[in-house]
């Protein structure tokens, strides 16, 4: 298997409003990050009707975003986004070299000393956001996961083998909505629901994850598999792992990420990471279309 993968990525979104919409501001997150194993080539966003005005700016986590404005009445909103993007194979990490659970959760305690840089930044994916609560259901769910002494990345992958278990992957049980609370108790979801568990599980023992949003590739290596989660956005964790850094481990397929899959944007949980968002004055009921294609070259 290669260790370089070229993709090409089209992610077209239409609403389709029952009105004209007066005057609307919309945030989009459909920009690749740039890291040491991905590299975005080309990039193009094409809008229609066209928005009074278009702004780009790094967000609170590093994530490109793009705002628009719409001040002329409109019934409908096309975007079309159309990428290229290069990802390499992350280098192999051993689980085993990872410190133990207890040693982070503890360093990411505050105790009145100062922190490192990186527990200082990785801090701020250990407090309950609103779609990952604090919960000690989450802490007991995940206990026989977490062996006193187990190297914090063998525990987090026995957590992830166990939601991919015992969870159900069930397009239309949820919605956008859907909080780790009320997935956790239906026990089914889609790629957000199970990344907003796991996310949940961490966090309520005390350590840092963060929600990945990209893309998934469309068809798998092997004929004889399928992914979870493809042809959609799809969403997936990232561990803090000292002393190896972020690791990330999709729950939906159950498996190590690799260059399978795309980063486009990571934050605390969904919320800060939706491919498009919006607030909109008039446009009443409006129905909503999204085709992805990921394809690689």
């Amino acid at each position: 298997m290669s260790d370089t993968v070229r993709y090409r990525v089209r992610h077209e979104t239409v609403y389709h409003y029952g009105g004209n919409v007066a005057h609307s501001h919309q945030l989009l997150h459909l920009s690749p990050r740039d890291s040491a194993t991905q590299h975005c080539h080309s990039r193009s966003i094409t809008l229609e009707p066209q928005p009074s005005s278009v702004a780009e700016a790094l967000d609170a986590f590093g994530n490109l975003a793009t705002r628009l404005e719409y001040d002329l009445p409109h019934d409908r909103l096309e975007v079309l986004a159309e990428l290229g993007v290069e990802v390499s194979r992350p280098p192999q990490a051993s689980d085993i070299a990872t410190q133990p659970w207890e040693e982070v959760r503890d360093a990411l305690t505050y105790c009145g000393r100062p922190m490192r840089a990186e527990y200082l930044d990785a801090c701020r994916f250990r407090m309950e956001s609103s779609y990952a609560k604090l919960k000690q259901t989450f802490t007991d769910y995940g206990a026989d996961c977490f062996a006193a002494g187990s190297p914090l990345l063998v525990a987090a992958e026995i957590l992830m083998h166990k939601l991919h278990r015992e969870f159900s992957y069930a397009p239309g049980s949820t919605n956008i909505r859907t909080s780790a609370v009320e997935a956790f108790e239906a026990r089914r979801g889609v790629c957000q629901d199970f990344a907003h568990v796991m996310i949940a599980c961490l966090r309520s023992r005390g350590l840092a994850a963060r929600y990945v949003s990209g893309y998934l590739r469309t068809a798998t290596p092997t004929a004889d598999a399928a992914w979870l989660g493809a042809d959609a956005s799809h969403a997936w964790v990232s561990v803090f792992c000292p002393p190896l850094g972020w690791i990330d481990l999709d729950p939906t397929n159950d498996l190590r990420v690799g260059t399978d899959h795309i980063v486009i944007a990571w934050g605390r949980d969904f919320g800060d990471v939706s491919p498009l968002r919006g607030v909109i004055i008039g446009g009443g009921q409006h129905r909503l279309s999204v085709r992805v294609s990921v394809q690689a070259e």
